[in-house]
């Protein structure tokens, strides 16, 4: 584990130091030799990150291209210490137990740094991303300095850099930017301020210096690649007239300037005037005036007039204006309007007015007028004052009152594409031969302002009339000119109309990528069968819902036909999709009734591949037996599965062939055999790695339809959904690489709304999920409640763990790299059987009654559950101490107790299942692996969930408990959470809790990104 870290030395130019610690267990000290020197110099931190570890962790985070651009040097910091020994920093205590004593002092340490110049200062903290990777975290420090540099980049972006007297930049703060400095100034952690080599200055100005490098070093850096000033730059800067000098020294590195002393404070002086225009002067007025932008009611050739207007504006109502003609005819110094009374109105119109004629130059000519009211403005005058003068009037405290097109512009010029069958290409009603994303198109490219297209002729018109701002059929739009090069580029390239493939069309066409176009796809239309299907899956069309099959043995509920008639739907175009529905509602019985609608007709279809976990089998072969007794079904598991031909044979006698997960890449050749009906992958997360050869197997075989069943599309990363799409339509999303560019980072790192809005819409069509808690889908579903049961360790409980915690740190202490960190993960696990049971840690067959608080308090609890004759389940990640469990509940309870554990046999295991859920005198309780009984069994029988020991994703405890919590549960499902007081397990809480936060809402109506991360335990030490 590797901790970051960031100081700002704010002497000179200023550089950020990173420098870091590592919980790996450092070299041993040398001992020094000769005399003690009477003030002894800092010693190397002994935990310390070295340079080359330092600059392979900022390739990580920030890019190769950064990581090459730092220097190295070493940095003498001031950090708590104790026992002659720096103290850990909060992000790496969780690596070994609390602290055991309070840091003596402030002792200075030697650290290797990584240093940056502002500029690249700036660059490498915006690059950081908001979740650091597992093995990496981000201390206090850096993050607030990214905080800090987020402030930089939104004042360099409004604007709000001045040139300064020493030809440098420099950020121009308004009151609420100052008072937001301040703000950051007092979060500042005390570490940012720990160089031992310099005067800790103030936070404030540490903040203030920071804010000035960076934005003078971004500005000079742009203005130099931009070569704004390259007349100049060819001649040397002491030949050139002062003010030509300062601009070039503004935009290199080198900031000297050289002059008289009188020619400088001349100079000086005019800058000065200058800068006092920009600048926010603090007032105490109620109003302030305002300027307000009129377009030319008509867009014809002889009236292209725009218009500003001079207002007075409340500032605590800023809907209240005042005409200047009306403080024009005010008499006297005071001015009522609307029972406010406004002093000395036209003394403050006239002075507003001068000062913001430094800024809007064009003002000068009103204020020859003894009553200057407004005044007119042609269109690049205009659209300059849109695009450079509003914003600076804003800043310098005037109101500005622009028009809404302007504001929330709905018309940018884009493109349109509409596509349709080929006129020679397959019949889309009867879905004869299956397209699939391959299918071959007709577009046609079409040039848009927002939603409306226009013709060829209008856009040449447009473009030739080379202004920025026109009125098109009533509404005025901005036309920048590299849009409109980028538009004249692109139809050159694309000729508008042309064919493609379906799966470009889609992709093109639902995720509006400007990838290719250079321009938004701001509308997407089709026709034909291409029609019904963008129509249907994506504009919100219902699709028609399918008569149940008259061989379907039950009642399918509503929600349940539009689920199978929508697969029914997409495999009429060979389109694959993922049925994402929440755990419990019937993905299984939606696809048994695809399959007996298939078979309803007079083309028999080829068989159907299932790929599900081993642990389901049975369940799907229970299931289609209840449902679907007319499906011939042939399990392909076990020593006595058929193989190649012989298999082939049996295959095809057969609607349905189940096989697993485990037997898809050592059985590939065999299923390969023959070409299947359709592919389906039941818990389809189980290929989210798109690396392992159990992925890629099944990649392989060939299907002219494939389905995901899965209530969990996204556990902890994008990278699964696209595993997932991979699968199902190839090449949809792009390559691994590309996905990952395109949406993985942007969404997870950067929490990219936009690029989140545009997978969702991608990926919209072809994902259906629905959630058993949303009353429009089940309306008679039980209610669920969780809670937690907290349990205190017994004493033998309590000394087990503080000898195991003693033992492991010794251990952990002597060892390093890959030995070090199974140390640490073997000490997690006897904790967590420590917390169980002594019994289950010690394994030494020792009797159970009174040795565990856990235990004690579950069979009080179960034992009130089953005198009111309800059911339980009872869930343990450890066989070895469900095997506990059962014999002690057994005797306890005096009832039969069934465990179901991964060595269960396939019978026995479907036979416990048959007897818990349909023998109302049979075993009361039912205890199960997580692993093994966590998914895909139905146990509604039970109301009763106990987890007796915590797993560390939530994602698993939740289908563990929608065993009894889905379809067919009549009563409320009561959910316990078992965990022990003052240990691991109370942190292994928290740490699930904080997994729960929504990241993004990208799939249907939910999606969690589930993202990785270690529980990070509180250290109440102010210093960090």
């Amino acid at each position: 584990m590797h901790a970051l870290h960031a100081l700002w030395k704010s002497d000179s130019s200023g550089v950020l130091h990173l420098w870091g610690e590592t919980s790996e267990k450092p070299a041993p000290a040398k001992k020094p030799r000769g005399r003690q020197a009477k003030i002894p110099k800092p010693l190397p931190h002994p935990f310390a990150v070295k340079d080359k570890k330092l600059k392979e962790l900022i390739a990580e985070i920030s890019g190769s291209l950064i990581a090459e651009s730092v220097s190295f040097d070493k940095l003498a910091l001031r950090l708590p210490s104790t026992n002659d020994l720096p103290a850990p920093s909060p992000q790496l205590i969780r690596d070994q137990d609390e602290p055991s004593s309070t840091p003596e002092a402030l002792k200075t340490w030697l650290m290797p740094s990584a240093v940056f110049a502002p500029g690249l200062a700036l660059d490498f903290l915006l690059a950081l991303p908001n979740q650091a990777t597992p093995a990496i975290a981000f201390g206090a420090s850096l993050r607030y300095w990214a905080e800090v540099a987020k402030f930089a980049i939104e004042l360099i972006t409004r604007q709000s850099a001045a040139k300064s007297y020493r030809a440098g930049w420099s950020v121009y703060l308004s009151e609420a930017d100052f008072t937001r400095a301040e703000m950051l100034a007092k979060a500042m952690p005390p570490i940012c301020r720990a160089a031992s080599s310099e005067e800790s200055p103030a936070p404030l100005k540490m903040v203030l210096h920071f804010l000035n490098q960076t934005t003078d070093h971004f500005v000079r850096q742009q203005l130099s690649s931009n070569q704004i000033f390259t007349k100049s730059s060819a001649r040397r800067r002491e030949n050139l007239p002062l003010p030509e000098a300062w601009l070039q020294a503004l935009s290199s590195s080198d900031p000297v300037l050289t002059a008289s002393q009188a020619e400088m404070a001349a100079f000086l002086k005019q800058v000065n005037v200058w800068l006092e225009q920009i600048r926010p002067s603090p007032s105490t007025a109620p109003f302030r005036t305002c300027f307000r932008l009129d377009a030319p009611e008509d867009g014809g050739p002889k009236s292209r007039q725009w218009g500003i207007s001079f207002h007075l504006q409340a500032v605590e109502d800023r809907s209240l204006m005042i005409p200047s003609e009306k403080v024009w005819a005010t008499r006297g110094g005071t001015l009522t309007f609307l029972k406010r009374k406004f002093e000395n109105p036209q003394e403050r119109l006239l002075a507003d007015l001068a000062k913001a004629s430094r800024v809007f130059p064009a003002i000068e000519a009103s204020l020859k007028t003894a009553r200057p009211s407004g005044l007119a403005l042609r269109t690049p005058q205009a659209y300059q004052f849109l695009r450079e003068t509003a914003p600076l009037l804003e800043q310098s405290g005037f109101g500005v009152l622009l028009p809404a097109w302007w504001q929330k512009p709905t018309l940018r010029l884009g493109v349109k594409l509409n596509v349709q069958p080929k006129t020679n290409g397959a019949s889309s009603s009867t879905g004869e031969g299956l397209l699939g994303m391959e299918g071959i198109v007709a577009y046609n490219w079409q040039i848009a302002l927002g939603d409306q297209t226009l013709s060829p002729q209008e856009f040449e018109k447009l473009a030739s009339l080379k202004v920025p701002l026109v009125k098109v059929r009533g509404q005025w739009v901005e036309l920048k000119p590299e849009e409109i090069e980028k538009a004249i580029a692109f139809f050159k390239k694309r000729h508008g109309e042309g064919e493609m493939s379906l799966r470009e069309a889609l992709r093109l066409g639902l995720s509006g990528d400007t990838s290719e176009t250079g321009l938004k796809v701001t509308g997407f239309s089709a026709q034909g069968w291409v029609g019904d299907i963008v129509s249907t899956l994506h504009d919100g069309v219902k699709i028609e819902s399918l008569p149940s099959p008259s061989t379907f043995h039950g009642e399918l509920r509503p929600y349940q036909v539009r689920g199978f008639s929508w697969l029914a739907f997409l495999k009429q175009f060979g389109l694959g999709a993922c049925l994402a529905d929440d755990m419990g509602l019937g993905k299984t019985i939606q696809f048994i009734a695809l399959l007996l609608h298939e078979r309803g007709g007079k083309q028999k279809p080829r068989p159907t591949l299932l790929i599900c976990p081993t642990s389901v089998v049975g369940n799907w072969q229970k299931e289609i037996q209840r449902f679907a007794p007319s499906l011939r079904v042939m399990i392909h598991h076990g020593a006595e599965r058929l193989s190649e031909k012989v298999f082939e044979k049996e295959a095809r006698a057969h609607d349905v062939v189940i096989s697993t997960y485990a037997l898809a890449h050592r059985d590939e050749a065999t299923l390969a055999m023959m070409q299947w009906d359709s592919l389906v992958l039941d818990e389809a997360q189980n290929i989210k790695n798109t690396a392992t050869k159990q992925t890629q197997a099944l990649r392989r075989l060939q299907a002219d339809y494939r389905v995901a069943l899965t209530g969990t599309p996204v556990e902890n990363r994008l990278s699964e959904l696209w595993s997932i799409m991979e699968f199902l339509n190839p090449g949809y999303l792009g390559s691994a690489h590309d996905f990952r560019s395109r949406f993985a980072v942007p969404i997870e790192r950067y929490r990219n709304s936009e690029r989140a809005q545009a997978l969702k819409n991608l990926i919209q069509p072809f994902v259906l999920r629905r959630l058993k808690t949303d009353a429009t889908i089940i309306q008679d579903l039980p209610a669920k409640n969780e809670m937690k049961v907290f349990c205190n360790l017994t004493a033998e409980q309590a000394s087990l763990y503080e000898a195991v915690v003693k033992e492991m740190l010794e251990k952990i202490a002597k060892s390093e790299g890959i030995e070090r960190k199974g140390l640490v993960l073997a000490t997690l696990l006897k904790l967590k059987q420590v917390c169980n049971h002594p019994a289950h840690f010690l394994k030494d067959g020792s009797v159970l009654e009174d040795r565990s608080g856990k235990l004690t308090r579950v069979r009080e609890m179960l034992e009130e559950a089953l005198s009111e004759n309800d059911k339980a389940l009872l869930f343990t990640q450890f066989t070895e101490m469900g095997t506990l469990l059962r014999h002690d509940l057994q005797e306890s309870l005096g009832v039969e107790v069934m465990f179901l554990h991964g060595g269960t046999p396939k019978k026995q295991r479907d036979a416990m299942v048959q007897r818990f859920q349909e023998q109302s005198s049979g075993p009361p309780l039912f205890i199960l692996s997580l692993k093994a009984g966590g998914v895909g069994l139905n146990l509604t029988a039970a109301n009763q969930v106990f987890h007796f020991d915590r797993w560390w994703n939530p994602a698993v405890e939740n289908q563990a408990t929608d065993r009894a919590f889905r379809i067919g549960q009549k009563k409320n499902v009561q959910v316990y959470k078992f965990v022990c007081l003052g240990t691991l397990e109370e942190r292994i809480d928290r740490m699930i809790e904080n997994k729960k936060e929504l990241a993004e809402n990208v799939v249907g109506t939910v999606l969690i990104l589930a993202l990785r991360g270690c529980a990070r335990l509180k250290y109440h030490w102010n210093y960090w």
